[in-house]
């Protein structure tokens, strides 16, 4: 029997104390951010995960300034803690729950303190739940929020306060998909096959949410689009369920290029305008993916040429576009447009596991 600080509020599931969470060692608890000036001319992003019965906590941290993106990683033994939510040189405070917190970075050469202030309620989407063959991949819930950002952040002693008005996007999720070392013995396709976009945008006065998971003739598993304005409680949401996204490739890669998403009678133009790697912040990363167990403690800094980036190296396929938003009457906005494409996808004619052809 194992005790910790969570054992102190009222928050258990089942009769075990917090430090247990199920039987599935693939469990996961996780933070993301991401954040930007409305004009394109910043991006940065962060992300925290607990891994209970791997026992591992990791934490990543990225800015990306003229042309190079600049990430800080971490990874330590939980110790059965799930309630302290620092790694290293990377820590999270929850200022108030389900509206504003705060993440602190010291290290490396990387340093930030940014706030984040939600927009609306955040939402719920629907449960991921998805199988190959015997085997479940994934399990897990998710919220969505979008906001304002306030804060500064430091490379290599350079600190610039965030720009008026910036926004973007945090979320949490939790339960079950593939962390740490790989299954030895998955029973899945000889290539594998995963297809993903996440559309949140911040427009004048709502935050708009499209995402997208399919199978490899296109048909979805799991889809939907949220209108949220501003202001909006639990109930105050606009729902979807037959969005579609007129996808665009980039000559030459897998990552998006302008693209069209229609929601109801709407319809919003999304142009990229910048890109951000994905791997810095561990997802499909060979060194820092997420859940490796790298001893009591490990930080690292990696620096990305983004102009150096080979798009047809299997863990550089998941991106984010920040993209510029164009909706109906001249409605204007910002956003990222995330995607991941491994292996075959009939609609945008993707075959192997991760080139063109």
């Amino acid at each position: 029997m194992v005790l910790s600080r969570g054992d102190d509020y009222p928050i258990h599931q089942t009769p075990d104390p917090v430090a247990f969470a199920g039987t599935d060692r693939n469990f996961y608890d996780r933070y993301f951010f991401n954040g930007y000036a409305l004009d394109g001319s910043s991006f940065f992003a962060a992300a925290f995960g607990i891994y209970p019965h791997l026992d591992v906590a990791d934490a990543h941290f990225c800015i990306v300034r003229n042309g190079v993106q600049h990430c800080l990683h971490a990874s330590r033994k939980l110790g059965m803690e799930r309630m302290e939510l620092a790694c290293g040189p990377i820590r999270i405070e929850v200022v108030e729950p389900l509206q504003s917190l705060r993440v602190i970075v010291e290290g490396e050469g990387i340093a930030a303190d940014i706030t984040f202030s939600g927009r609306a309620f955040p939402i719920a989407e629907p449960r991921f739940t998805w199988r190959v063959g015997p085997r479940t991949v994934m399990d897990y819930t998710r919220l969505t929020q979008n906001g304002h950002y306030t804060g500064w952040i430091e490379v290599d002693g350079v600190r610039e306060a965030l720009a008026a008005g910036s926004m973007g996007t945090r979320d949490r999720s939790w339960g079950v998909r593939p962390i740490g070392a790989a299954d030895p013995q998955f029973a899945g396709r000889a290539v594998p096959q995963f297809f993903w976009q996440w559309t949140p945008i911040n427009l004048a006065g709502r935050s708009l949410f499209f995402h997208l998971n399919a199978h490899a003739d296109g048909t979805p598993w799991n889809t939907r689009a949220v209108i949220a304005p501003d202001g909006a409680g639990a109930d105050g949401f606009i729902e979807s369920h037959t969005p579609q996204m007129e996808t665009q490739l980039a000559p030459g890669t897998r990552w998006p290029a302008p693209s069209t998403l229609a929601v109801g009678e709407e319809s919003f133009r999304l142009t990229p305008v910048a890109r951000f790697q994905m791997r810095g912040l561990g997802y499909t990363s060979p060194r820092w993916g997420h859940g490796l167990d790298h001893g009591l403690l490990e930080i690292e800094r990696e620096d990305i040429v983004l102009g150096e980036i080979d798009p047809a190296r299997p863990d550089n396929l998941h991106v984010q576009m920040l993209c510029r938003v164009e909706g109906p009457g001249g409605e204007a906005g910002m956003g990222v447009f995330e995607q991941l494409a491994i292996g075959d996808y009939a609609p945008l004619g993707l075959q192997g596991l991760a080139g063109r052809d």
